[in-house]
């Protein structure tokens, strides 16, 4: 007897493969078999999933709309099974984490050192995307964990906050006489601003701080990132709303300097997130903990 699950593996390779026959040889199956299950599965759900054409098949708006979901649970479940066969070592598997190029590169990039040193026989994947991108595909089952800016909203995801980070505005040479004392959010607006894009959580952030003082953000500016906004900054383009952790150089070596605001941001964090419902892998697991216990040190030696 053909399992639901099976009947579902099926589906998804004719969807992908655009053909029964492809499908078939895909699965090891003969066309026939391939035929009576997506029939089989179209009449237990008593709906069309497939156009039929001489040229092979394609999905139904429903068709599409099921396929969505059935390639989320079949990634889970392959992910499952994988961490089933990694869960008794650490000397073989595979981690993929979900991070933005700015919090990897001033962030996570010490940790994954240090887990290397440790277990050099894991294989990463990072997958770059925006804290909103990422846990859409952290829920698809693509990757294990993600590292992203905080505060996140969603009651299916375990968070950890791991770090207190500052946002902050800077400006170059030309703006210094201009910010020499400290000015209030309706002064700076003023000004040319150069902000991230707004499908980034940090961009969210600070227009809700904004919109809090009753002020409408409208930057000259929009970019995809972090490096970008100190670049720009630097060559007087505008002031520029930066993480002050992730911009130390420039500050330190004074290329950039802050713009001292009457009304202060609060802090926000960056931290890791992952499924509730989906157990970690060991490796997994033991990265997780390589981050945590590392923050615990630093804040104990501080």
């Amino acid at each position: 007897m053909v399992s639901k699950l099976d009947l579902y593996r099926v589906f998804s390779q004719v969807a992908q493969s655009e053909s029964f026959s492809k499908a078939a040889r895909g699965l090891y199956l003969t066309q026939p078999a391939v035929s009576q299950s997506i029939l089989q599965l179209e009449e237990e759900l008593d709906m069309r999933l497939f156009n039929r054409t001489p040229k092979g098949v394609t999905l139904t708006q429903e068709g599409k709309l099921l396929f969505d979901y059935v390639q989320s649970a079949l990634n889970l479940i392959d992910s499952g099974e994988k961490k089933m066969q990694e869960f008794k070592t650490l000397t073989a598997g595979k981690i993929a984490i979900g991070v933005g190029d700015t919090i990897s590169r001033h962030f996570l990039l010490p940790y994954l050192e240090t887990f290397h040193t440790l277990y050099p026989d894991i294989k990463f994947k990072l997958v770059n995307g925006t804290t909103s991108e990422l846990c859409r595909i952290l829920k698809s089952g693509e990757i294990d964990v993600a590292v992203c800016n905080f505060p996140i909203e969603d009651t299916k995801l375990t968070l950890i906050p791991c770090e207190i980070v500052q946002d902050t505005f800077v400006y170059g040479e030309k703006y210094n006489k201009m910010f020499a004392s400290p000015v209030t959010l309706k002064e700076l607006v003023k000004w040319p601003l150069i902000f991230l894009e707004q499908s980034s959580n940090s961009r969210r952030y600070i227009d809700q701080f904004m919109a809090s003082h009753g002020i409408e953000v409208a930057p000259e500016f929009e970019l995809g990132s972090h490096e970008l906004l100190l670049d720009f900054a630097k060559i007087n383009l505008g002031i520029a709303c930066v993480t002050r952790e992730f911009s130390e150089d420039y500050l330190a070596s004074g290329i950039l300097r802050e713009v001292q605001l009457i009304e202060q941001i609060p802090a926000r964090e960056i931290g890791i997130c992952y499924l509730k419902s989906v157990q970690l892998s060991p490796a997994s697991m033991k990265f997780v903990e390589i981050i945590v216990n590392k923050q615990v040190d630093y804040f104990l030696q501080s």
